[in-house]
């Protein structure tokens, strides 16, 4: 299976599309700016503490305050916040996590009144981002994540992936962390180390280890509460090293800066896949250009047809999740309503478990198969899923089907779901159903260019518009174009847009910003 990044990176935000043999199966996008991603670590301050539901409200600085539970305090928070106070003394001279004397773990059954208080400052790590109107789930059991390992402070635990199957491997690797790891740090093998060698694993090691006693330095230095002591990668950097494969055949940017970045960690987890790593410079918006933007109208929204008429109904609501499955028009003559139903079914459980990864879609999901009478067939449809599921990272779990053809399925939620709205105002007449006379169009246009030169003062302009536009307004020597260009001697560039309107225009400045007019 072949795999490609195409990244398109915009003044506003960055948006990141995974293609698997061509087809779009993931879509994250990051805010420029964006604040509190799962596994930053925050030096914070306890707000409230709510005893009825053993858990405490915590400053971290969002808008809304952080919930941190009691059991996900962890067992070693007594430890944690011993390093904490050492940390923040001046006349702290230890720079190591192993000279740090461990504390007893704290009660599985207790209290959080126990070991926190309003006004106590703590380390927490993100476990959930911000989602609808509530602030991030926090953690105090702290990792570093890295490509092959994840460093577990305060704890002295190996454990090994269980995708990993082979328990001679499994044997090696827990040998081989055992004789490299650091006291006081616990270690998670994650898939990808599967056969990797122990000088590797090593340098990695050593680089997490360091990447967390960074915290000695920061906090030995005032500083303001809540504060941000250990980021995580940017959201670009976090996917590549989560999901890069030998498989992968390009990484394509339209923005150089990033292109640099990806290029520079790339050579650090696979260095001789750096000449994969590709900036797109076209005329053509980029996701446009490799077809992914068409790809998205067709993914997203409430149906989403998959295979021979048939299709999905995707439905949300504030507690769950509903897919329904439909054949559609779909028939063979001569095939039974059995048979038929288990070939839609099979069908949709692949094209459900891609939507499950694109939409990053959490929580509980209720499917809704075409009835099937047969047990062994509503056995193979259940074994469907779960081998379409087993390339999605997201922790999950699926339940069989039902006699009535239904599926429950749980999926860990740590980030708002990826919501793209596929129906589109008309941008010609503002949803009133009337257009302005087309003849008028390109006088609009003319005015909108001479205000945007002679009364905003821009230096160069960018219009993008629907490729049929683009081509009128480009086309033939004396086009429009260069007529007003020579008219206002002045950059005028045309772009077409596949996802705009035919009659939806968009002007930019120099420096790309958009110009509202």
């Amino acid at each position: 299976m072949s795999s490609d990044l195409i990244i398109d990176v915009s003044p506003s935000e960055v948006v990141i599309a995974l293609l698997e043999n061509k087809r779009l199966v993931e879509l994250a996008r990051e805010k420029s700016g964006a604040k509190f991603a799962v596994g930053d670590i925050y030096l914070a301050r306890v707000k409230k503490i709510m005893p009825s539901l053993n858990a405490a409200f915590i400053d971290v600085g969002y808008e809304k305050d952080a919930f941190l539970h009691y059991l996900d305090m962890g067992p070693q928070f007594s430890t944690l916040n011993k390093f904490m106070k050492i940390a923040s003394s001046r006349k702290n001279r230890i720079s190591s996590l192993s000279k740090i004397h461990s504390e007893k773990d704290i009660d599985k059954e207790g209290k959080i009144t126990d070991v926190l208080k309003a006004g106590q400052n703590i380390l927490v790590q993100v476990a959930k981002e911000p989602i609808s109107t509530k602030g991030p789930r926090l953690t105090s059991e702290l990792s570093v994540a890295g490509r092959n390992l994840v460093l577990m402070p305060f704890s002295e635990k190996i454990s090994i992936s269980q995708k990993i199957s082979s328990i001679e491997e499994k044997n090696r690797l827990k040998k081989l962390i055992q004789s490299i790891k650091p006291k006081k740090y616990g270690v998670i093998v994650r898939t990808v180390a599967e056969g990797k060698r122990v000088a590797e694993l090593d340098q990695e090691l050593r680089k997490l280890v360091a990447k967390f006693e960074t915290i000695f330095q920061k906090l030995k230095k005032p500083i303001a509460t809540p504060s941000l002591i250990i980021g995580e990668l940017d959201r670009t950097s976090a996917l590549l090293r989560d999901i890069y494969n030998p498989n992968f055949n390009s990484i394509i940017v339209n923005d150089t800066a990033v292109a640099d970045e990806i290029t520079e960690y790339l050579g650090t987890i696979d260095p001789e896949k750096k000449k994969i790593v590709k900036n797109y410079k076209g005329g053509q918006p980029i996701f446009d250009h490799f077809g992914v933007e068409k790809q998205i109208k067709a993914s997203f929204g409430k149906t989403v047809s998959f295979k021979n008429g048939a299709y999905l109904i995707i439905e949300h609501t504030e507690a769950f999740h509903v897919i329904d499955v439909n054949s559609g028009n779909r028939s063979k003559a001569g095939v039974d309503q059995e048979t038929n139903a288990l070939e839609v079914n099979l069908a949709a459980a692949d094209e459900i478990a891609r939507q499950l990864r694109l939409r990053d879609m959490g929580g509980i999901i209720v499917i809704d198969f075409i009835d099937m009478h047969n047990t062994e067939n509503r056995q193979k449809v259940y074994e469907r899923m779960k081998e379409s599921m087993g390339v999605d990272r997201t922790k999950h779990n699926i339940l069989p089907l039902s006699k009535f053809c239904l599926m429950q399925i749980t999926r860990q939620r740590v980030r708002p779901e990826e919501h793209i709205d596929t129906a589109e105002v008309c941008p010609s007449c503002k949803g009133t159903g009337k257009v302005t006379p087309t003849i008028l169009f390109t006088d609009e246009l003319s005015n909108k260019v001479k205000y945007i030169f002679k009364d905003l003062h821009k230096k160069s302009l960018t219009l993008k518009v629907h490729p049929y536009v683009a081509a009128y307004l480009t086309k033939g020597f004396r086009s429009i174009r260069r007529k007003w260009a020579l008219k206002y001697m002045k950059r005028i560039q045309i772009e077409s847009a596949n996802s705009l309107g035919f009659l939806e225009y968009h002007f930019y400045d120099e420096n790309l910003e958009e110009i509202i007019l």
